[in-house]
């Protein structure tokens, strides 16, 4: 079959609107208010929120295409599948119809709307723990549809379960649907460990909900989440052996080819890095090009933008690219991908400056590190110690340090340096636990506090600093805000003060906050604020809080401003070019 991404993305949304399902455009790939993750990971991510029982503007049906990063596998990347940057397609029912209506849709778009051949699919449930029984109901569905029950697999928690986002929330028992891509027989059982069944789609059943102590109690509101990958899709319907090859994908390769003087399918060590070059490109230019853009950085977002960048810069010298080349490649990703997502576009002149400072930023560190290697590479010996110093002052990865020693006739103990990286990672890893409590998944008390004060903080802002100021971003825990916005200038004490005494002046008042549902085009009429990415489709939230302040938002709300604290700026400081930052806590 010829299927091209646009023509899956028609399919699928088209469908599930015939189905009753509202179409919502895709969220910023920085979520918000959601310290949990870098990334928005899946589509359901901008929908927490309402998983947790807040109304949908849109309804009870909703469906869309939702970019995607995730980091997990990065050193996964290079084979034929796993890619960091990708697109998302769901559909959700929000405690609307439940198991049998979501297999039987997802059957249906595979075999009816697709043409999949029934013969080269299988399917996997949950096999049942002492938290949850077996999943007998959607066992049965997939039965009653004439799946054979040899391909029908009962898989643990690690293949079929999903949640919850944070420690505790939704979560439940998921069906995964998998197709045959080899070459001859297809064998009459399903068995997950081989690769040439290859998974694309989901369907989670967010039946239960995990409590702080570890119990999994069955929810009163029960929600359906799924998720298709369009790439590893696209590339499964065109019978294709990798997902580069997609019509959205494989131009960009044709450029790296060009620019390397060398074939894809070369050899193997080639192709390799040629499909690393072009999967980090391609998120870095989503990253960058994002309506909540961020710069390369040694934090956060920051630090992953600047780990794929380098990454693909190492990759593409080592095939012999020459000069600066990351620009030209985000050229061909912007060309290929900006009518879908037009801020790629609009965002072209950022995109592109930010390749080349970072590129020819590290090929500075490249210098002064093949200096550094040199001076340590006088003893013929360099412990794993040296090395890690080489990763993580000079950005040079472990292989890169192997192979020079190797050309100087020596090598390097790779299980010294595994144990300083282990270390390293350790302390991070304690680092994100302290700051990822919570999460738009956390409606607590507190956190739901410090929802409402960024929309105080928010109208403060502009009154003080005038109506150019806009949110870029927020971040809540527990313990504090963080709040970035449009401003060039460092903020002097002065407004800093006067920001502060309006927010404490509006919560002594003890203003009514209060909630409608209106179209975006009434909402700008009536002078809300907010971050108009239309990720919530035609109908909004507009909270507002008595005359104060009006904003378009989807998070959790106070009653009343007198349920807030004393505000209190605790920091004030750059976050990148033309965004400051705001940490503010309540006493």
């Amino acid at each position: 079959m010829n299927m091209t991404a646009e023509k899956l993305r028609e399919k699928y949304l088209e469908f599930f609107k015939q189905k009753g399902h509202s179409i919502i455009p895709s969220a910023s790939l920085i979520p918000e208010n959601d310290p949990t993750v870098l990334f928005t990971t899946a589509g359901m991510h901008p929908l927490v929120p309402y998983l947790m029982g807040e109304k949908h503007p849109q309804g009870t049906r909703l469906a869309s295409c939702q970019k995607c990063i995730r980091t997990g596998d990065i050193d996964e990347v290079g084979d034929a599948w796993h890619l960091t940057f990708f697109e998302m397609l769901g559909n959700w029912s929000l405690d609307d119809y439940w198991k049998k209506e979501a297999i039987e849709m997802s059957w249906e778009f595979l075999t009816q709307e697709l043409k999949l051949d029934k013969n080269r699919l299988a399917v996997s449930v949950f096999a049942g723990d002492e938290d949850a029984p077996f999943d007998s109901e959607s066992f049965e569905i997939w039965k009653n549809l004439g799946i054979p029950e040899k391909r029908i697999a009962r898989l643990p928690k690690k293949n079929n379960w999903w949640g919850p986002a944070g420690q505790t929330g939704p979560c439940g028992p998921d069906t995964e649907m998998f197709y045959w891509t080899g070459e001859g027989q297809i064998p009459d059982s399903f068995n997950d460990d081989n690769d040439n069944w290859v998974e694309i789609w989901n369907d989670v059943f967010m039946e239960y909900n995990k409590t702080l102590d570890g119990k999994y109690l069955k929810a009163e509101k029960r929600n359906i989440d799924t998720g298709m990958g369009l790439e590893r899709t696209v590339a499964v319907l065109n019978n294709y052996d990798d997902a580069y090859h997609c019509p959205h994908i494989w131009p960009i390769v044709e450029e790296v080819e060009k620019l390397s003087n060398k074939k894809y399918n070369q050899d193997i060590v080639i192709q390799k890095s040629m499909r690393i070059i072009v999967d980090h490109l391609r998120s870095a230019t989503f990253i960058l090009g994002d309506q909540k853009g961020v710069e390369p950085s040694n934090v956060d977002q920051g630090y992953v933008l600047r780990r794929l960048v380098r990454r693909a810069i190492r990759y593409g010298h080592q095939i012999g690219i020459q000069g600066i080349f990351c620009f030209k490649v985000a050229e061909r990703v912007i060309k290929l991908m900006s009518e879908i997502y037009p801020e790629l576009k609009k965002n072209q002149d950022f995109i592109i400056e930010q390749l080349v400072r970072e590129e020819e930023k590290f090929n500075q560190t490249l210098e002064k590190g093949i200096k550094e290697f040199e001076k340590m590479a006088q003893q013929k010996k360099i412990s794993g110690h040296e090395a890690f110093i080489l990763f993580s002052t000079y950005g040079f990865p472990f292989e890169m340090t192997q192979e020079l020693a190797n050309e100087q006739g020596f090598n390097i103990d790779s299980k010294d340096f595994n144990e300083e990286f282990k270390h390293h990672q350790n302390l991070s890893r304690q680092g994100a636990e302290k700051r990822f409590k919570g999460g738009l998944a956390d409606h607590s008390e507190i956190a739901t506090q410090y929802h409402t004060t960024t929309h105080l903080l928010h109208q403060a802002l502009r009154q003080v600093l005038g109506e150019h100021v806009e949110q870029k971003g927020s971040n809540i825990t527990a313990e504090r805000l963080r709040f970035d916005f449009s401003h060039g200038d460092k903020m002097t004490p002065e407004q800093i003060q006067q920001v502060e005494n309006i927010v404490n002046e509006q919560i002594k008042k003890g203003l009514p906050v209060k909630c409608e549902e209106m179209t975006v085009a009434e909402a700008k009429q009536q002078g809300a604020i907010g971050l108009f990415e239309q990720k919530y489709g035609d109908k909004v939230k507009v909270y507002s809080v008595g005359e104060f302040s009006q904003e378009i938002c989807g998070g959790p709300h106070i009653k009343n401003t007198n349920e807030l604290g004393e505000f209190k700026i605790i920091k004030e400081e750059s976050s990148s070019a033309g965004i400051r930052r705001i940490k503010a806590i309540l006493k």
